[in-house]
């Protein structure tokens, strides 16, 4: 029995490279190594600049829109949502917003959006960007609604909102071994601007930009920051 499930693994460890192909397979073995012996993570930043007026239009019997904190609280107790009190106390405290997709009382789909410094993995550090865009994180889509181009069209509809507010466009970041993620936001028209090195070892880090990060203000900060983002929110 256990050399039947060793050999599923090995079999399906294979089918995995081999769809993955062998530079990011070298690349997930290398930094799953080092993950062996610190915390290491590249942190691949990209940017959409455009509304694609294909993804627009939301399908018949959906709502799209910002959701207010009432409505947030309420979907807390659903464990589909992702969202615990935690969470929404501090997004909402900093002036985050929630733009979601609801299919009448259903949360079938959010995405987060915030011109602040935002808090990421590890929580003892935020995310700081040039203030002229906006910051996408914590993007779900119920497992019941995918592959309807949820995500999508919450994004571009979200993006319409704040160009029209001024923002120049959206910024975030997927994990270097999240291949699936980075091809998924190509398609989508996200381009790759540069890298966030992260290495954190016996409580230290070392964390190194790409020059592409530079023009967008793109780097790693520690906790201290939210104290000014307080003062500069009043």
């Amino acid at each position: 029995m256990e050399s039947l499930q060793r050999h599923d693994h090995v079999a399906r460890t294979w089918r995995r490279m081999q769809q993955l192909g062998p530079a990011h397979s070298l690349h997930l073995l290398l930094v799953k190594t080092i993950n062996c012996l610190a915390l290491f993570k590249i942190l691949r930043g990209i940017l959409l600049l455009e509304v694609d007026p294909a993804f627009l239009d939301c399908p018949a019997g959906y709502t799209p829109g910002f959701l207010d904190e009432k409505r947030l609280r309420h979907f807390v107790g659903d464990p589909r949502s992702g969202l615990d009190d935690a969470f929404l106390d501090e997004a909402l405290a900093k002036g985050d917003r929630c733009y979601a997709i609801l299919d009448g009382e259903t949360l079938a789909a959010y995405g987060w959006y915030s011109r602040l410094p935002t808090r990421i993995d590890p929580p003892d550090l935020l995310l700081g960007f040039d203030p002229e865009y906006v910051y996408m994180y914590k993007g779900l889509t119920d497992p019941r609604y995918r592959g309807r181009r949820l995500h999508a069209i919450g994004m571009n509809r979200a993006l319409q909102c704040y160009r029209e507010e001024g923002a120049k466009g959206i910024v975030s970041y997927v994990e270097s071994t999240n291949g699936d993620s980075l091809k998924s936001c190509f398609r989508l028209g996200y381009r790759a601007f540069g890298s966030i090195y992260l290495l954190r070892l016996f409580g230290y880090d070392l964390r190194l930009c790409g020059p592409g990060c530079r023009r967008y203000r793109f780097a790693l900060h520690d906790d201290e920051p939210m104290e000014g983002m307080s003062a500069r929110k009043a």
